[in-house]
């Protein structure tokens, strides 16, 4: 029964990052794609906002798959839980739910993917563990470099949000007229 609970498991968290990622990365499952996923992220604090949502849907993409197969465990779970980390903490001044915009499934999704990283993927797998070593390597390497991202997000100034006026607009003056590069 475990072995089972572990599948599923493995299958809907894997399965749903993968979604998240290819949403981002090929605009897939009527997502933004990369262009508009970017100016979302940049336009939320996360610079360059392009790079970053790259490296996001590349995360989700193969964390889920990796998550979903049970390939190189605990490579996806880890993938999913340095992801999981950065979206956390980048929704976390909405609060806790997700109806507000808040922290809610990636707190959920992070959960489950340190479960799974913990417990590992069962026997119904399609490919081999890491070694040992490997495993540890990519755990701290993987657990810092997200330590080092969300430290970033936690130090810098928060992003305005889109339909805020600009302190120019509040004190009664004409907003400046952003330009776009191309």
């Amino acid at each position: 029964m475990r072995n089972v609970a572990l599948l599923g498991t493995r299958l809907v968290l894997g399965s749903y990052l993968a979604v998240h990622g290819a949403q981002k990365l090929f605009g897939a499952f009527g997502g933004p794609g990369l262009d508009k996923a970017g100016a979302s992220f940049h336009r939320i604090g996360l610079r360059p906002g392009r790079h970053m949502a790259a490296a996001a849907g590349i995360t989700e993409l193969g964390g889920g798959l990796l998550t979903a197969a049970g390939i190189a465990d605990p490579a996806g779970p880890l993938a999913i839980m340095g992801a999981m980390s950065v979206a956390a903490t980048t929704h976390r001044a909405k609060g806790p739910l997700s109806s507000r915009g808040g922290f809610e499934l990636p707190l959920t999704n992070l959960a489950a993917a340190a479960t799974l990283a913990v417990a590992g993927p069962g026997k119904f797998r399609l490919g081999p563990a890491l070694p040992r070593p490997l495993a540890v390597v990519s755990a701290v390497g993987g657990g810092l470099l997200a330590a080092g991202l969300v430290a970033r997000m936690l130090t810098a100034a928060p992003a305005a949000p889109a339909d805020a006026p600009s302190q120019a607009e509040s004190a009664g003056q004409p907003a400046a007229q952003a330009t776009t590069p191309r």
